[in-house]
């Protein structure tokens, strides 16, 4: 069997059935014309279904014309019985819209046995066989009827009466059925029209199947009518075992019914709120006793509003306490509605209570832990505070009454931006805005004028977020760092003097050095001046040797000025000071400091060639004094070995994000014992050593964010790395 007779038959029959299931409920309740008319529907859908299969099926062209001929009369009886069906089922829709569906169907019906071999043909020539669902099938040929305009016609009005009957029905209010039927209608007729406009003006090479487009509406109709039929039997159902579903509701809920008639002044209760007020009695209990068990402190006044309540037909809703027989306490909530009577006047009062007891007592131990909280941070002396993400605060300890001068209480819900200096309140938002954006931690420092003077304040700021992840606010930590950063720098001027007695120091070892490479330029000045002196004494000096002496004499007075510079720059006392730096310049000049020294110590001191490197900041005082302390020490650590062995290589190399400076020597080395001590202070391999040198050269590198390490070279001697963090391109600036 093919896949097309498959499923087509399966449409047939899922129609037919749901055509049966209907009819049956109409032939058990003859007022139920909704179901007729589905039946109705479902049926003539079930026999278009069918001509559509043989129409697909068909061998000859005039059989496929008959066939389309006959499929007209159950197109009539869905349309027909789809417009009943919409104004008794919906109870919309125009009239005089209904009845020119049905009168043009109708005509298009008569004019489908009257005018051509049917309404779409007026003659079919022949039969296109084309693949559908995996095989091939029928399709007419020929020469369409211009009357099939009628019956496109009748499908539109019948689209325009679906409409008017869904916005009726939309402004009743009814939008269930509105959606479901309504739309499904106007979805599928329009669906059917373009079909048909496609075919059969050739635009697709299709069979045409409307049986598809109406099983959409046959299908929704019954989905909607099955659905009220499975209301009714719910709610019958319902009906007849409200009882039990109330009685297993108010079980499961845990709560209590009553119920307190007015004119009785009795009132029916459940067990559960016998058990909540008390009560032994059964049966109904007056209103007198159902209070008798109240908390002194609240019986006058829950007495007087239920009378109130009952008086004006107001509603109850309030919390009270239930004094038990073993002397606890029981706190109730309360929710009781008023019921007029047939006359208008309050008949009857019904009431839920519901133990909240467990709830009160977690309110009053959250608020005891609020209250130990506020306690504990109003101890604390940092800044504490919670903010929403608008800035608001939420939470402050008392130490906001020192910076702000309000009280905590005045600072809840207001805008902390609003509260400080703009440059401070600037930098607050944008470390709020870091946060929300980053969900993650971060830290500011800021100095605030306050009027015992400047402080320095470091905040921790973090965000908050619920039970689902959703951030709420922001949580910061102020601290009042002024003492600490005053020592900081108290530190940090001491290292100074300490690193200018350093520098003192390492300048005093290179006095001789230094005072030979004096001596040569000013040796020659001297030389020069008296040859000049020698010149001028003939009546008739040679004044271009004249002018080469004084050349000379300004080239060796430059030289004696520069390495005079670079001892006073390496002796004068300054602060640090961040610089765009060379490392590669700077660590030749530094080598050019020390040549003269490496000549009289019979030392190879050479410097890498490298092409390019990235900047760094720093100080170039405190940098130079790094490398001239480590080229030092390596001088020293050579002094045992032979003339002819005693190199230092210098190399500086770009290693990505970081620049690194090592310097090499061809020394003893490093004693294994002593190696990861070699930076600690009073610590020396030397035996006249003061320990300091490695020291400060660790912490001046280290103040520029960077590090320095030590260790053996394989082939003898030591390697020193100083490792400085490179500058990007935007940091140059």
């Amino acid at each position: 069997m093919s896949l097309v007779t498959i499923i087509w038959s399966i449409i047939a029959s899922a129609c037919l059935t749901l055509a049966s299931m209907h009819l049956l409920i109409w032939c058990k309740k003859r007022t139920a014309w909704a179901s007729l008319l589905f039946a109705l529907m479902a049926v003539a859908t079930a026999t278009v279904v069918a001509c559509e299969l043989l129409m697909m099926r068909a061998e000859t062209a005039r059989e496929f014309g008959m066939i389309i001929r006959w499929s007209h009369v159950p197109y009539w009886v869905l349309i027909i019985s789809l417009v009943v069906f919409v104004r008794v089922y919906l109870r919309a829709g125009r009239p005089w819209l209904a009845w020119t569906v049905c009168v043009m169907r109708t005509f298009s019906l008569l004019l489908n046995f009257l005018t051509g071999q049917n309404l779409n043909y007026r003659e079919v020539t022949g039969l296109r066989h084309v693949p559908f669902f995996g095989e091939f099938v029928s399709v007419a040929e020929g020469i369409s009827n211009p009357w099939m305009l009628v019956g496109q016609l009748s499908l539109l009005l019948l689209v325009i009466f679906a409409v008017d009957a869904t916005l009726a029905v939309w402004r009743r209010g009814d939008r269930r059925p509105l959606v479901l039927l309504g739309g499904t209608i106007v979805f599928f007729v329009m669906g059917n029209i373009g079909q048909f406009v496609l075919t059969f003006w050739g635009f697709i090479h299709k069979p045409v199947t409307p049986s598809l487009f109406f099983l959409g509406i046959v299908v929704a109709m019954a989905y909607e009518m099955s659905g009220e039929t499975l209301r009714a039997e719910y709610l019958a159902d319902s009906l007849r075992k409200g009882e039990e579903w109330l009685d297993l509701a108010v079980d499961s809920a845990g709560v209590g019914l009553w119920l307190w008639d007015f004119k009785t002044n009795l009132l029916w209760i459940t067990e559960k709120t016998r058990m909540f007020y008390g009560l032994s009695s059964h049966g109904q209990v007056p209103f007198e006793t159902f209070l008798s068990n109240l908390h002194p402190d609240d019986l006058h006044w829950v007495t007087q509003t239920g009378q109130k309540c009952s008086q004006e037909g107001a509603d109850f809703r309030y919390d009270y306490r239930i004094v038990m027989p073993d002397g606890s306490i029981r706190w109730l909530n309360v929710l009781a509605k008023v019921f007029l009577g047939s006359s208008g006047k309050p008949e009857r009062m019904t009431g839920v209570s519901l133990d909240i007891t467990d709830r009160k007592r977690a309110e009053e131990l959250l608020l005891k832990t609020q209250q130990q909280l506020q306690a504990i941070l109003d101890g604390t002396p940092s800044l504490v505070y919670v903010k929403d993400l608008e800035g608001r605060f939420l939470l402050v300890n008392r130490s906001f009454e020192s910076m702000f001068g309000l009280p905590c209480e005045n600072l809840i819900g207001k805008t902390s931006y609003d509260l400080m200096p703009k440059e401070i309140a600037d930098a607050h938002r944008a470390a709020d805005i870091e946060v929300m954006a980053k969900r993650e931690e971060v830290l500011i420092e800021e100095v605030n004028d306050e009027p015992d003077g400047k402080h320095t304040y470091l905040s921790v700021k973090f965000p908050l977020f619920d039970q689902v992840g959703k951030m709420y606010g922001v949580c910061g930590f102020s601290t009042d760092i002024t003492h600490r950063k005053q020592a900081e720098q108290e530190i940090e001027k001491q290292r100074n003097e300490l690193a200018h007695i350093t520098r003192v120091s390492t300048m005093s070892q290179l006095a001789s050095s230094l005072a030979h490479e004096l001596n040569q330029p000013l040796g020659a000045i001297m030389r020069n001046a008296e040859a000049g002196e020698l010149f001028l004494q003939d009546p008739s000096p040679d004044l271009d040797e004249v002018r080469a002496i004084l050349a000379d004499i300004r080239s060796d007075n430059q030289r004696a000025g520069t390495v005079i510079d670079r001892m006073r720059s390496l002796l004068k006392r300054h602060e640090i000071e961040r610089n765009l730096l060379d490392l590669k310049l700077l660590a030749g000049e530094v080598i050019t400091l020390m040549s003269s020294e490496a000549v009289t110590r019979k030392v190879r001191l050479a410097l890498k060639p490298v092409s390019s490197l990235p900047p760094v900041r720093g100080d170039r005082v405190h940098l130079q004094q790094v490398l001239l302390n480590l080229l030092l020490n390596a001088m020293d650590a050579m002094n045992d070995s032979a003339p002819d062995g005693r190199r230092i290589t210098v190399s500086v190399q770009d290693a990505g994000t970081q620049v690194e400076v090592a310097v090499s020597d061809t020394g003893h080395g490093i004693p294994a014992d002593k190696l990861a001590h070699v930076f600690e202070p009073f610590f020396s391999t030397k035996p006249n050593g003061l320990g300091m040198g490695l020291a400060i050269c660790r912490s001046i590198i280290e103040a520029h964010r960077g590090s320095i390490r030590a260790k053996n070279n394989e082939a003898g001697g030591a390697t020193f790395t100083i490792t400085l963090p490179a500058l990007a391109g935007d940091d140059t600036k």
